[in-house]
């Protein structure tokens, strides 16, 4: 049986020593009994002395360059040997028995590999938050979304997720693996910098018959957008170019249109920011676009060589069901 002295808790840092400072003496207050391990990204502040000085039990790893989080994950994950893997962002505040729920999932069912936990607001504790929420899904042109976060329309935790439930994805900003797991599926692709990269990874965790699941009794207090910030034209670029790298590796069928639906969505999108007089985000969104060609070639040698499955998708088109059918919760 596995026993919370069994999870690695990985936090990635890059220049983020304030963040280390604020938040973590939660995850040490509230984990003593898992290994923590500090996964420094190249960092060019004093980071990495400030955890040595400051926090001697926890394990520093670091990195010889900054390969953003899926290259800089796999790094560091690899000289791990914890049997359990918690992949955790450093602008995370944690709370007490947060551990436990997870491993009790675990252990009473085998086939789960993927679990997150109940992620809250920092900045507003009442609500959830926009990067996972409780728990993510995808419509069949790509788009992510949560229970608790449709697109821009975040909902107030009242307890109506506080169940335990499969889901399509788990956010990188908690997420737990199975490290034997983490391994088979050979970990993130590095191609994707950050942003969509545990999308992906759950998908072909989907796609050979894995469990991703959510754990409502485990919460977690996520300040979001703390390494690039929302307004970061680079986040938007990396998005929309993540979201078509994985719809064309991993949809069962019809990827052609479900490719070429998705991008002129894209489109409109562009558009809506022009008007929006935000004509950077326009710019990332040709960007991604420019990259997704550039790299489509790959994508189709990667496609024939992943594994297929059906019925990924719980909503059609969850654009349509917001914008038109005025849908905003899940």
């Amino acid at each position: 049986m596995l026993q919370t002295k069994d999870i690695a808790v990985v936090i990635l840092n890059w220049n983020g020593k304030a963040l280390l400072e604020q938040f973590l003496p939660s995850v040490v207050k509230y984990s003593s009994t898992a290994q923590i391990y500090v996964a420094d990204n190249a960092s060019t502040d004093d980071s990495v002395v400030f955890v040595s000085e400051h926090f001697p039990t926890i394990k520093l790893i670091q990195n010889t360059k900054n390969g953003g989080y899926a290259k800089g994950y796999n790094d560091a994950l690899a000289s791990i040997d914890e049997p359990i893997l918690c992949l955790l962002n450093s602008d995370i505040e944690v709370t007490e028995n947060w551990l436990q729920p997870i491993i009790d999932e675990f252990n009473t069912n085998s086939e789960t590999a993927i679990i997150q936990p109940k992620i809250l607001d920092f900045k507003n504790k009442s609500h959830f938050e926009y990067a996972g929420a409780a728990g993510g899904f995808i419509d069949k042109y790509g788009f992510p979304y949560c229970r608790g976060r449709i697109f821009d329309t975040i909902e107030k935790d009242h307890g109506q997720y506080n169940d335990t439930r499969d889901i399509f994805w788990a956010s990188g900003a908690c997420l737990f693996i199975r490290n034997s797991i983490f391994k088979t599926l050979n970990g993130f692709d590095e191609s994707y910098f950050a942003h969509i990269e545990e999308i992906d990874l759950c998908w072909r965790a989907y796609n050979t018959n894995h469990k991703v699941k959510y754990v409502g009794t485990s919460t977690v207090y996520h300040v979001g957008g703390a390494t690039l910030s929302n307004t970061n034209p680079k986040k938007t670029y990396l998005n929309f170019r993540n979201s078509l790298f994985t719809l064309v590796k991993h949809t069962d069928k019809n990827v052609f249109f479900r490719t070429v639906t998705r991008m002129k969505l894209d489109g409109i999108a562009a558009i809506r920011f022009l008007f929006q007089l935000k004509p950077q985000y326009l710019l990332a969104i040709l960007k991604a676009h420019g990259s997704f060609y550039r790299n489509l070639g790959q994508l189709l040698k990667q496609r024939k060589q992943l594994p297929k499955r059906p019925n990924y998708y719980e909503t059609n088109s969850i654009v349509w069901s917001y914008f038109i059918k005025k849908r905003t919760k899940f």
